[in-house]
């Protein structure tokens, strides 16, 4: 075998290495509802579920618990999936900066009991576009 032949197979066999392994961390995107069943069949495979965050008319954030002074690795709220199911869950971190602000939540982890466990939450804020025009923020430099 050549030198190249046996380099362009190393190379493939990398690549093929690295594929099978992002392909096990793979989680899907489920409802709560489907995650209660997966829980319930033993499913201990980390998932992730959309959804909107329980808000009041003034856009107040309903049933959310975080007491920094208290415990500041604790993080509950409730989240509204595609299919309006309310579910109750716990982030055992510190609450994302900007949570409140957040139009659509994004959760990652199990059901465990009632309640959904996240490891990580992705959140998608509001556009800074409005009506065709850009928000700009201004920002200073100190001159030395």
């Amino acid at each position: 075998m050549k030198k190249i032949q046996l380099f362009g197979l190393i190379i493939v066999a990398i690549a093929i290495g690295i594929i099978v392994s992002t392909a096990g961390d793979a989680s899907t995107y489920v409802d709560f509802s489907k995650a209660k069943e997966m829980a319930d069949d033993g499913d201990n495979e980390s998932i992730h579920v959309v959804g909107k965050l329980k808000k009041n008319t003034a856009g107040q954030i309903l049933e959310m618990e975080y007491q920094p002074e208290i415990d500041p690795n604790y993080f509950a709220f409730t989240l509204i999936d595609n299919n309006n199911v309310a579910q109750r869950v716990v982030y055992k971190s510190t609450k994302p900066q900007d949570f409140d602000k957040s139009e659509q939540v994004v959760v990652i982890g199990k059901m465990e009991g009632n309640t959904f466990n996240a490891e990580k939450i992705l959140m998608k804020c509001p556009s800074k576009y409005e009506n065709g025009k850009l928000e700009t923020t201004e920002a200073t430099v100190a001159k030395s």
